[in-house]
């Protein structure tokens, strides 16, 4: 009993060490790149200033601002499912996205509780599944950046079920191409 116990202990001991190694500790936000190509052709008179990208790389998430055209979408606790009511939300915003050609950045967003860790990795689940809507909608996946901030940037402070709500969100950002 005490050996089987011991090779048990002696099986979990890299096993544990290993998944510790692979998770490591991100202090970065999560971002994932589905963005849109470099741009082709001559430059339109409205681009008069040089894009501080290089070619082929995503834009930089300081380079979006707020619309009031997209509106925020919420999440139940520890969840990145599309609630009815969210999706109706959705289908404006890509609606508004399909005639205006923006780029647009998701963040995705949670509450202060879980670890940094587990927050970052529901932000991004969150934010791929608003992009995954906004692309069944017929957005181009080429126009869309997603980040996760995870619990790093509440709109609310308090610690309260109402206030971690509002924090539960994908965030919509845009940049002219």
């Amino acid at each position: 009993m005490a050996q089987r116990r011991g090779s048990a202990l002696l099986l979990a001991v890299p096993v544990l060490a290993l998944s510790l190694f692979l998770v490591g500790c991100p202090k970065r936000p999560a971002t994932t790149a589905a963005s849109a190509p470099p741009p082709t052709g001559s430059p339109t008179p409205s681009a008069a200033a040089p894009s501080t990208t290089a070619p082929g790389t995503p834009p930089a998430p300081s380079e979006f601002r707020a619309t009031d055209n997209l509106k925020d979408v919420f999440f139940d606790f520890d969840k990145y499912d599309i609630r009815p009511s969210d999706a109706k939300m959705l289908d404006t915003n890509a609606a508004w996205l399909k005639s205006n050609d923006n780029l647009v950045l998701i963040e995705g967003h949670c509450d202060e509780r879980g670890t940094n860790e587990y927050n970052l990795a529901l932000g991004e689940r969150r934010a791929k599944a608003a992009m995954n809507y906004l692309v069944a909608q017929g957005v181009q996946a080429s126009r869309i950046t997603i980040i996760s901030y995870g619990k790093e940037r509440p709109t609310c402070t308090e610690h309260s079920e109402s206030c971690w709500a509002q924090n539960r969100r994908a965030h919509f950002l845009v940049k002219a191409r």
